[in-house]
């Protein structure tokens, strides 16, 4: 009776402390919200600290399709494919990203199909 006792309190123990670590895993990721609008976004610049992050692209009135493309500052070619949107964001609708771990650094913003200028993105 005593083993069973024991493993009783070993299972539900274990079980407690990954229902823990999966609720804290899921609290990390954010999510940063950014609308454009025509020909540009409305938020300038972003200031982040270290985490994941979700991001939601919003389009308002832009009148066609747009997306969403984060990249290291010192090179604006290596894009940052888990921040893409999982689909291009219709004429006022939404659409996130897969989950993006950022690190310190800078970072520029934009879209290619609004067209947008970049912005800058800091992670401290």
């Amino acid at each position: 009776m005593r083993k069973l006792i024991a493993v009783v309190v070993i299972v539900l123990g274990f079980a407690f402390n990954t229902n823990a670590q999966d609720k804290m895993m899921k609290e990390a990721v954010k999510t940063v919200s950014l609308e454009q609008t025509k020909g540009e976004f409305t938020q300038k610049q972003i200031t982040l600290s270290e985490g994941t992050y979700i991001f939601e692209i919003a389009n308002t009135n832009v009148g066609h399709n747009v997306g969403f493309v984060l990249a290291p500052k010192a090179d604006v070619k290596a894009h940052i494919k888990n921040a893409y949107v999982t689909a291009q964001v219709k004429n006022n609708t939404k659409e996130t990203s897969k989950e993006v771990t950022l690190k310190k650094g800078e970072y520029v913003y934009f879209c290619p199909l609004n067209p947008t200028p970049q912005y800058t993105l800091i992670v401290e």
